[in-house]
């Protein structure tokens, strides 16, 4: 017996001071690789799509990754219930929320879906006896199980900016051995590390039909060993890829310039030496750099964010990311803050990084949102942010045409977009 699953992504407020453009979301992806071939599936981004609610799936299946999705999530469900369609949420902000999205849905997975999990699931639903909760919270598939997204199910048109394809998402491990005080990682993946073995990695990355990736793993500086042998299988496919943090250590970074990284994602905490250095050996070694940059925590008052920002000048990173520190549940810091009682609010809509939420130390609640207005504003000043992304793209074309992978037909839409940010 056959089903009709609708696979919904929902939308969320997006920080009006970056560039607008989307990405295809991973989780759904890989939920959608664990549903058996013959039932029918239908996916939805509303971020890129309108939801069609016309269209009577026999179960829906509600993918979360952040947690300003779930206002709009539980609206989503609800007009499915209305209609008698029984609802799955899952996801990241579905385990940091488990108990308060299971008042708005039929049921909640905890966990990750492969090794068949997703699929009894769905067979539970066919034959009507739906559990109110599915937890296998920590109890992990074999990684060997995860195999390559189902990138079929995206509307590719809709992934685009300025008639540029956006880069593809994917992972060559789970897991985060780190505890970083503002993330949830380490409570969703029990901090264990668990990589992918490199052919099922290879095969992936090999049968993507595009040039620019994502490379969405928590961290790749958790084993040197294991990501120099990624680095090394993924050299001859001649991908070029963005990741967040890379170890920093020389013969890593050569590997990983060799192997097509176009850029970083580095965490800047700090105006030490330590962080200029680790700038500096990335762009050494040709790697581009957008500073991710947290603003509230206990040690930044106004003029310290201000050296900030002007640090960030003076290293010449490419491009920075202004985020403000936001207490999502079952993070370290949201604990220390429960205890002190300075979170502000749990409006879910408005935990998007780009609000105050909680008191902090050494500003008002204002003193940090404008100082967080002040960063985007004085680092974008003199160039602006649309140029930055172009001399980051221009970097990757280079690299393209240097090793015979760029695509002649891209050519239009890229020079009509690197021509309007000259002017």
């Amino acid at each position: 017996m056959s089903m009709r699953i609708a696979l919904v992504y929902p939308k969320w407020n997006k920080i009006p001071e970056q560039t607008e453009f989307h990405l295809p979301p991973h989780g759904p992806v890989c939920v959608a690789a664990a549903i058996p071939e013959q039932y029918e599936v239908r996916f939805t981004d509303e971020n890129v799509d309108s939801l069609d609610y016309d269209w009577t799936p026999d179960v829906v299946l509600l993918s979360m990754m952040l947690t300003c999705q779930l206002p709009r999530g539980k609206e989503i469900a609800a007009e499915y219930r209305r209609r008698g369609v029984p609802v799955v949420s899952g996801g990241i902000a579905t385990m940091l929320h488990a108990e308060e999205i299971a008042e708005h849905v039929d049921s909640v997975f905890l966990g990750e879906v492969e090794d068949g999990r997703l699929a009894g699931v769905l067979a539970d639903c066919r034959q009507g006896r739906l559990q109110a909760q599915y937890n296998y919270f920590h109890d992990f598939p074999p990684i060997e199980s995860v195999g390559p997204a189902r990138r079929d199910i995206l509307n590719r048109s809709r992934y685009v900016y300025r008639g540029v394809k956006m880069v593809d998402l994917v992972h060559a491990s789970r897991g985060c051995r780190f505890n970083c005080f503002p993330c949830a990682t380490a409570y969703l993946g029990g901090r264990q590390f668990r990589p992918r073995p490199l052919d099922r990695v290879v095969e992936e990355l090999a049968g993507i039909d595009n040039n620019r990736l994502f490379m969405v793993d928590n961290s790749l500086a958790q084993d040197k060993e294991w990501v120099l042998e990624l680095f090394a299988a993924m050299k001859p496919l001649k991908k070029k890829w963005i990741s967040h943090p890379i170890l920093d250590d020389d013969e890593v970074l050569t590997a990983a310039a060799e192997a097509g990284c176009w850029y970083v994602y580095q965490a800047v905490f700090d105006t030490s030496e330590v962080i200029r250095n680790r700038v500096r050996r990335l762009k050494d070694h040709g790697i581009g750099v957008e500073a991710a940059v947290l603003l509230g925590p206990d040690n930044q008052d106004a003029d310290y964010i201000k050296r900030l920002v002007d640090f960030l000048l003076e290293i010449d990173v490419d491009m920075a990311e202004f985020s403000i520190l936001t207490p999502f549940p079952h993070t370290p810091v949201t604990a220390k803050f429960e205890q002190e009682g300075r979170i502000l609010h749990r409006d879910w809509r408005r935990y998007t990084t780009a609000e105050v939420c909680f008191q902090p130390k050494q500003m008002t609640p204002d003193e940090l949102q404008e100082m967080y207005a002040y960063a985007w504003r004085t680092f974008y000043r003199e160039v602006p942010q649309p140029l930055r992304m172009a001399r980051l793209f221009s970097e990757v074309v280079k690299k393209e045409m240097q090793d015979g992978t760029y695509i002649p037909h891209r050519q239009a839409a890229e020079r009509r977009w690197q021509a309007g940010l000259d002017r």
